[in-house]
């Protein structure tokens, strides 16, 4: 059956260096609809109905993409070629050691000094979905191999906003993707996250070292404030994390690496959840602690657990750590991953 999704386009502006950026629109039949740039695969707006009806924009974003280059957060876009951070931007693969750029203190953070978030893909349209790809070479960033990655954006009838991931390698290297959408289901202007009330599926956690760098350890949630396995009211929790900066933590998924719902928040105010599905083993469940003032979309004002992030993906520093699920794609073979965010109605 043919999508009915409608996809249309416009002119978002240029890149600094004069590259040409395009916003995409997928509209269902209801009128709810995702906007995505060609600019890193952003997911720019997210606009779904509240209680009353009213279509809101639940996602964090700017109107500028000087704003998408300049300002920090990985805002709405694609993570790669490695998300999440490498200890001592460092690794070993097959015997050669890969010095890759430090970005985030001791760290290589979300793919190193220019990630496939400020990259412009190629997109185009298919059955109602949007593909994007990028070919991403040999070295680039440090990593070997040229790696081709293909990301489709589909938005479905009952407004499930679904991301399916897929790459392959001519040399060995560590491949782990994912997208940096900031939520706020009462709408991305609106403050802090303190009403959003929150389940993730997830009976272990991965406890940090200074650096933000796990440990090693995989650590039974039960018993900690890491424990979401019921629903919980992020007001109630955020100061009592022991960092006292909320969540930023890796938390190993109960879904055995098959497509399954994962984590759900609700937020009574306006009526609306999120559920998300994923077949990744872990989900970084980040409550924006790091997120500078700064002016978003329409002048919002954007800060500290304004916002929250539901990244699908491998675990941290999983290049160093062999103890966990790997992410080294071989030539010859296909890495893949789904995940899907619906926004319903309670």
């Amino acid at each position: 059956m043919a999508s009915v999704t409608k996809i249309t386009k416009e002119d978002f502006g240029q890149t600094q260096d004069g590259k040409k950026v395009t916003r995409y629109t997928l509209t269902n039949s209801s009128g709810a609809n995702v906007k995505i740039l060609d600019l890193g695969g952003i997911v720019n707006e997210i606009n779904v109905p509240d209680k009353d009806g009213k279509l809101g924009d639940v996602t964090l974003g700017f109107d500028q993409v000087k704003d998408y280059e300049e300002k920090p957060g990985y805002i709405g876009a694609l993570i790669g070629r490695v998300a999440n951070r490498i200890a001592g931007g460092q690794f070993t693969l097959d015997g050669q050691t890969y010095n890759l750029f430090i970005n985030n203190g001791k760290n290589s953070l979300h793919g190193g000094k220019i990630g496939f978030n400020k990259k412009i893909w190629d997109v185009i349209e298919q059955n109602g979905s949007l593909v994007l790809r990028y070919v991403s070479p040999d070295g680039e960033e440090n990593y070997p191999g040229e790696l081709s990655v293909t990301v489709t954006y589909s938005f479905s009838e009952d407004n499930k906003l679904t991301i399916e991931y897929s790459a392959s390698t001519d040399k060995a290297t560590p491949v782990n993707l994912t997208n940096h959408a900031y939520f706020n289901l009462a709408g991305h202007g609106t403050g802090h996250i303190k009403d959003h009330v929150v389940t993730l599926h997830a009976k272990h956690y991965l406890p940090l070292d200074e650096n933000m760098i796990p440990t090693g350890e995989i650590r039974p949630v039960a018993g900690t404030e890491y424990d979401l396995t019921s629903p919980v009211r992020l007001g109630d929790l955020l100061d009592k994390v022991p960092s006292g900066m909320g969540f930023d933590n890796n938390f190993c998924l109960d879904n055995n690496e098959k497509l399954d719902m994962v984590t759900r928040v609700d937020h009574l105010p306006s009526g609306r959840y999120l559920e998300v599905c994923t077949d990744e083993p872990g989900m970084q469940f980040y409550t924006a602690y790091w997120l500078a003032d700064m002016t978003g979309k329409g002048g919002a004002g954007y800060g500290r657990f304004c916002a929250f992030c539901l990244e699908a993906q491998h675990y941290p520093d999983s290049v160093n750590k062999p103890e966990f699920p790997s992410t080294i794609l071989r030539p010859g073979q296909l890495y893949t991953q789904t995940t899907s965010y619906k926004f319903g109605l309670l």
